[in-house]
């Protein structure tokens, strides 16, 4: 399904559009990449019990690093053309922070949190954004830009106010997973910024694919307990393990490239406001959870804000 993305070497070539001149191909990776990313919360959680931060970040990339790269590796051999020089290092930069430290970090924190919550948290990312899109990459800054922000970083608060425990009564372990959370959506936010320059000039495939072997390399310091916890895992974790290595990163993270190489990054990343719906859907129909009611509350301002983010001002601010 995402095999025809990695595989496009001019992205912005002229494709059918829809009215909003969002190419349907756009429409569509926008659309696996929700429904994979919400998907993968919900995986991470169900396995964490197996498998270690560090331990499920290094299997999930080297799952995503053979997949895709018996995709790319081809392209590479025939087209003999990789970046060069300081090409590297934008690659580099998301491929740390995004492949390497967010995954560690958002499996630390959904071993703290429940799914739907972890979503809701790592949904403060779009509004990070469009934030470093208006300065960094000349996309504007729209009034309601400022009004979503503050209203979504109002829910955040709310987030993290259910996450409180009462005086006595529990440890401060769900405030470090908002913490992780919040950590994960800064580092993806960066990311994305770093990333958009690069699918100028490189496939998403092979963007995706650099990024996730540079983080694998620096999770290789994990291997020894990905092989102690994979000889003690029962199948069903270590196939979870395979899932979240072949769909939410091999595919979903070259759709969500291919798309980033068609639209502006903060509108693009606005449209992840789906995601903790969905994961929250799945995550009930699967594992019986929902996040507290602070939680719900926070998650919808949260998503208000983001939605107000992408209603038209009248006059745009240019940095």
């Amino acid at each position: 399904m995402a095999s025809s993305s990695p595989t496009n070497s001019a992205p912005s070539a002229a494709l059918p559009t829809r009215p909003g001149g969002i190419s349907a191909p756009g429409i569509a990776a926008v659309l696996v990449t929700v429904v994979l990313w919400a998907s993968a919360f919900v995986g991470i959680r169900a396995i964490g019990p197996s498998f270690s931060p560090g331990s499920l970040a290094l299997g999930r990339l080297a799952v995503a690093a053979v997949v895709l790269g018996a995709l790319v590796l081809p392209q590479l051999r025939k087209s003999k053309v990789v970046p060069r020089g300081r090409e590297w290092w934008p690659i580099l930069g998301y491929g740390v922070m995004w492949f390497g430290g967010y995954n560690v970090a958002l499996n630390a924190a959904e071993h703290l949190l429940d799914a739907g919550t972890a979503a809701l948290l790592i949904n403060v990312n779009p509004i990070l954004v469009a934030v470093m899109a208006g300065f960094i990459l000349k996309e504007g800054f729209p009034s309601w830009l400022i009004i979503g922000s503050l209203v979504a970083f109002g829910g955040v608060a709310l987030i993290a106010l259910g996450s409180t425990p009462a005086a006595g009564e529990r440890s401060t372990a769900d405030v470090a997973g908002v913490l992780l959370c919040l950590l994960a959506a800064v580092l993806a936010a960066v990311s994305v910024i770093i990333q958009k320059p690069v699918l100028r000039k490189i496939p998403a495939g092979q963007a995706t694919w650099f990024g996730i072997v540079v983080g694998a390399v620096c999770c290789l310091p994990f291997t020894g307990q990905l092989v102690s916890e994979l000889q003690a895992a029962p199948m069903s974790a270590t196939l979870g393990l395979v899932y979240l290595g072949v769909f939410p990163t091999a595919i979903a993270f070259t759709t969500w490239a291919y798309a980033l190489s068609l639209i502006d990054a903060g509108k693009l990343a606005a449209t992840t406001y789906l995601v903790p719906g969905t994961t929250i859907l799945i995550s009930w129909l699967l594992l019986s959870e929902v996040p507290s009611v602070w939680g719900l509350v926070g998650g919808v301002v949260c998503l208000v804000g983001v939605g107000l983010t992408r209603r038209r001002s009248r006059a745009v601010i240019r940095s």
